[in-house]
């Protein structure tokens, strides 16, 4: 099964940025974790892709039809994309959004998500785990 893990803007900044908010770990060592959580999973195979640049995400998603499931995190253009939402719907495949904190509990312009639209369900709120947390049901979703 193969999986492509899609990290938007900022997120390479992630053990700098706002550390109070977002806290000290970096997106490498995410992708660490996962990678090592995912040998609970049978045959699963990560791809790990970031970019602060909305186009490149909308190509990225659309130059991944060989991939059996998507987890992202747009971060800010959770609220903007109309793109990377129109990439999602576009090649069908199974996605997850992924939110380090809990966007509903913050500012109100991040409480709307168009990306959501795109995908079988969101999880955010529970810092680095929400990716294993949607691997989890990503894999499930995807074996059912």
């Amino acid at each position: 099964m193969k999986i492509l893990v899609i990290n938007g803007p900022n997120l390479n900044m992630l053990g700098i940025r706002e550390p109070e908010i977002y806290g000290r770990v970096t997106l490498l060592d995410i992708e660490k974790e996962l990678i090592e959580y995912s040998k609970n999973f049978k045959d699963v195979e990560l791809e790990f892709y970031q970019s602060n640049i909305e186009g490149e995400i909308v190509s990225k998603i659309q130059n991944s039809m060989d991939k059996d499931g998507i987890i992202i995190n747009p971060a800010a253009y959770t609220h903007t994309s109309i793109a990377i939402l129109d990439a999602l719907k576009a090649v069908k495949i199974p996605t997850v959004e992924v939110h380090l904190t809990n966007v509903n509990s913050r500012d109100s312009f991040r409480q709307k998500s168009y990306t959501i639209e795109g995908c079988i369900g969101q999880v955010s709120g529970f810092k680095k785990d929400s990716y294993k947390m949607a691997l989890f049901g990503l894999y499930n979703y995807i074996n059912e």
